[in-house]
């Protein structure tokens, strides 16, 4: 399986680095980093990463977009949401960390489907896409092909659950064993909901 990393500046690092972590340790997982333009990404944190132009969706891949304070903009930029709309529907599946959400939203595609995001910033991730059923209180959620994580951390948690779901619960656990992270298996525990108003 193909997994691409749709990047663009002021994505937040976790968002991305938390999930790949996990899925290049899936067997024959091939990773590439894009972007509709190419060349140098900077993350908030002054991260710069090298991107591939894109130019189409390869057959039988994920999709991965994380969040960050670049999607502000990016949710108004007609040609991005354009470009990003043919991604998705190409794609096999669909993974989204915190207000990366937010993008797939306005393109419609979430239109109907269960969705998350960060919870700080869930009444602007709503505005993207009102037709979409929000979910207030969740880690992660599930629908279709669509995996859509709400703050940072909860893309890594998330990420362990499309591994547990398709390649397996052992491949999952021994994941989280050899990167000694505690997993939350449940998708719908969000103490972090309360803390934001929900």
């Amino acid at each position: 399986m193909h997994l691409l990393c749709l990047i663009f500046d002021e994505y937040e690092t976790l968002d991305l680095m938390g999930p790949v972590e996990f899925l290049a340790r899936v067997p024959e997982m091939k990773i590439s980093y894009v972007s509709f333009d190419g060349g140098m990404k900077r993350s908030k944190q002054g991260f710069f990463i090298k991107t591939k132009k894109l130019s189409k969706m390869p057959n039988e891949s994920v999709l991965l977009l994380p969040g960050g304070q670049g999607t502000r903009a990016l949710v108004n930029d007609s040609e991005f949401i354009s470009r990003l709309k043919e991604c998705v529907l190409a794609s096999k599946f669909c993974l989204s960390v915190c207000t990366g959400s937010a993008l797939i939203a306005r393109t419609g595609v979430l239109d109907g489907l269960k969705a998350t995001s960060n919870k700080r910033s869930l009444e602007w991730v709503k505005s993207c896409g009102e037709a979409v059923k929000w979910q207030e209180r969740a880690r992660w959620v599930k629908d279709d092909k669509f995996y859509t994580a709400s703050g940072m951390a909860a893309g890594m948690d998330m990420t362990l659950g499309f591994i547990s779901d398709h390649f397996g619960k052992e491949l999952a656990q021994n994941i989280a064993n050899e990167t000694e992270y505690n997993w939350q298996k449940s998708a719908k525990i969000d103490k972090f909901a309360k803390i934001y108003g929900y």
